[in-house]
């Protein structure tokens, strides 16, 4: 196996895993219409192949946590997060309670992974893109 293919592998293993998480958060409260548009959109963005989307979809908990390599990328998950969290304009208290499980299976202290998920919930009532997103929850920091 090449030096590349190991990269490839990681790279996809951490895409897997990102869509595993995606999918918990859409089907915890039901999946809604607005969550499965979206997580169409992700498969296409993280390539996920159609085998592994159908798997995910069926049991994505069977995917552990690949946290990703660098911060650019940890807050770029965490936006993915919130979108489709708020994809159907609500949170429920078990997405609230998974949003801050994951803030810190991908790398963030206990005490970031509050301050990062409760400034995003305050942040995240309307559509915000990555660049806003990124200067909101830093802003004041």
């Amino acid at each position: 196996m090449s030096f590349s293919s190991l990269f490839e592998s990681g790279a996809s293993a951490r895409n897997r895993s990102h869509f595993a998480m995606l999918v918990v958060l859409a089907q915890s409260s039901g999946l809604k219409e607005e969550e499965t548009v979206l997580l169409a959109r992700y498969k296409s963005v993280l390539d996920i192949s159609d085998a592994d989307y159908t798997d995910i979809l069926n049991d994505p908990k069977a995917y552990p946590v690949v946290p990703p390599n660098t911060s650019e990328e940890r807050i770029q998950w965490l936006h993915d997060l919130f979108k489709i969290v708020f994809a159907d304009h609500e949170m429920s208290e078990t997405e609230h309670r998974l949003l801050r499980r994951y803030a810190t299976a991908i790398g963030y202290s206990d005490e970031d992974a509050k301050y990062l998920v409760d400034r995003s919930i305050e942040i995240f009532s309307g559509h915000l893109n990555l660049e806003d997103y990124r200067y909101l929850v830093n802003k004041n920091r």
